[in-house]
This record gives structure tokens, C-alpha cells and sequence, in this order.
């Protein structure tokens, strides 16, 4: 009975994605930092973050919600890549990685094979590190 009435209620209404995801927990961050800090700033900012989440839940305006969240995931994907990137780097002990001292062009090599020589799949160039 109560299922079927929250989920009359939120019919037509936009409820959660990644953006409500961060905001909360930017505000159990916050909850948490406010623990140990007593700063009021920190209160109300947490309040408002909180409020602002349950209004994008309960807004029957679909398509501004999607803009902000799609808005939101252009802005994060790039942090979230090389955050990914950084941690699949911290995993492999089979690899060494470098950057193409010409075009930026990330590349992986063996370890322990000493010095040799890396050529660039991108831009072509050539270059000596030690794996």
C-alpha cells in the first residue's frame, strides 16, 4: 500500500542520477568534517546541498534535470577517467608508463627489460627510457 502510493507520488517526477549521487556525498563529507569542526558555514551548506538534491528528486521538470545532470558528467568524465586511469596504473606492477615527450601520448612498457627504446604509435617519435 505504501509502495504503490510513493510510487504514484513519484510518478511524472525526475528522482535520482549522478548528480544527486555527488550531492549527497559531498553533504555526508561535509556531515562528517562538521563532526569534528564546529563551523556553522559548514551546517548550512550541507542544508542547502540537501535541499537542493530533494529538489531535483521531486522536479516534474524532466528535460532542465537531464541538462544539469548531463551538464554535471561532461564536467566529472574527465576526472573520473584519470582518476581510473591512475588507480589500473597503481594495480599493474607488470608495466611502466610514460608520456610521449612529443605529443603527451600516454604509453605502457614492460618493466625490468632496462634501457630501451620507445617508439610512439601517435606522433611517430623515438626516445630511450629505462623500464
Amino acid at each position: 500500500m505504501i509502495r504503490r502510493a510513493l510510487t504514484q507520488f513519484m510518478t511524472g517526477r525526475y528522482g535520482g542520477d549522478q548528480l544527486n549521487l555527488f550531492l549527497i556525498v559531498v553533504y555526508v563529507i561535509l556531515c562528517v568534517v562538521g563532526l569534528f569542526v564546529r563551523w556553522g558555514i559548514l551546517e548550512i551548506i550541507s542544508l542547502v546541498l540537501v535541499f537542493v538534491c530533494l529538489f531535483r528528486s521531486f522536479s516534474r521538470q524532466i528535460e532542465k534535470r537531464r541538462a544539469e545532470n548531463a551538464k554535471f558528467l561532461q564536467f566529472a568524465r574527465p576526472i573520473v577517467r584519470s582518476f581510473n586511469s591512475l588507480r589500473a596504473r597503481m594495480a599493474d606492477r607488470d608495466h611502466r608508463y610514460f608520456k610521449c615527450p612529443n605529443c603527451g601520448q600516454q604509453m605502457r612498457v614492460p618493466r625490468g627489460k632496462g634501457r630501451i627504446t620507445v617508439h610512439c604509435r601517435s606522433c611517430g617519435a623515438t626516445f630511450e627510457e629505462k623500464s
